[in-house]
C-alpha cells in the first residue's frame, strides 16, 4: 500500500512538472524591424510569465537546419540583432524565438517570424542636409547614415529637391560618390527650400524626403 501511495505521489509530481512546462507560453509578436539594413528581431514577453530567458535561431529559406544566434542565447532583452547573419540581400530568412524559465527548467514552443529579406523590407533613411550660402550661391551637402553607406560600399545616390521663392520645384541628382550640390547665379534676397532623398540604385530603393531646410540669399 505504501509503495502504491509513493507511486501515485511520484506520478502526480511528474504531471505537475509537465503541466508547468506546458503553461509556459511562447513569445508573441515576433517580427523583423529593419532600417538601413540593420535587421533587428523583436518580440513580446508572454503575458503570464516574468523573469524569462530567450533563445533565438534563424535559417535561410529553403534550408532544413536552424542555427543558433550565438549572441542571443539565454538573454533577457526582447530583441536580437540579426544583421550579420541576414546580410545577404539575395536570400530570404526566417527567425524564431522561445522562452525558458530557469527555476522550473521549462521551455515554451518556438514562435516564428514572417519570411524576411532586407532588400525589400528595410526602411531607407533620408540623408542629413546642410546648407551654406554666400551672395547668390548656395552649397548643399547631403549625407546618408554611416551604417547605410558602409553596407552599400558608398554606392549611394541622392535626389535634391529645390523649391524656389515662386513655388517652382526642381530636382537635381547627385551620383556616387559626390555629396555636394552647388547652385550659382541665384536671385538675391530670395527664399529657397531644400529636401533630399537617399537612393540605392542597385536595389531600386529610396527613402522618404528629408524635412525641408530653407535659406534666404543675401
Amino acid at each position: 500500500m505504501t509503495r502504491l501511495l509513493l507511486g501515485v505521489a511520484l506520478l502526480g509530481k511528474l504531471a505537475l512538472c509537465a503541466t508547468a512546462q506546458e503553461m509556459l507560453a511562447p513569445p508573441g509578436q515576433v517580427r523583423f524591424e529593419s532600417t538601413d539594413y540593420k535587421n533587428i528581431l523583436h518580440w513580446a514577453a508572454p503575458s503570464n510569465s516574468s523573469s524569462l530567458h530567450y533563445h533565438v535561431q534563424y535559417k535561410i529559406y529553403g534550408e532544413v537546419d536552424w542555427l543558433n544566434v550565438s549572441s542571443c542565447q539565454g538573454i533577457q532583452r526582447h530583441h536580437c540583432d540579426l544583421s550579420s547573419v541576414t546580410s545577404d540581400t539575395t536570400e530570404w530568412y526566417y527567425a524564431r524565438v522561445r522562452a525558458s524559465s530557469a527555476p522550473s527548467s521549462s521551455k515554451s514552443a518556438w514562435a516564428l517570424s514572417h519570411r524576411f529579406n532586407s532588400r525589400w523590407s528595410t526602411k531607407i533613411s533620408p540623408p542629413t542636409v546642410k546648407l551654406n550660402s554666400s551672395k547668390q550661391r548656395i552649397v548643399v551637402q547631403v549625407k546618408a547614415p554611416r551604417v547605410l553607406v558602409r553596407k552599400m560600399h558608398n554606392n549611394v545616390d541622392y535626389n535634391v529637391y529645390v523649391t524656389h521663392g515662386n513655388g517652382k520645384e526642381e530636382v537635381y541628382e547627385i551620383t556616387c560618390c559626390s555629396y555636394k550640390l552647388t547652385l550659382t547665379e541665384l536671385k538675391p534676397q530670395t527664399h529657397y527650400c531644400f529636401q533630399a532623398q537617399t537612393v540605392i540604385p542597385r536595389h531600386m530603393r529610396s527613402s522618404d524626403r528629408s524635412s525641408a531646410k530653407c535659406i534666404t540669399t543675401a
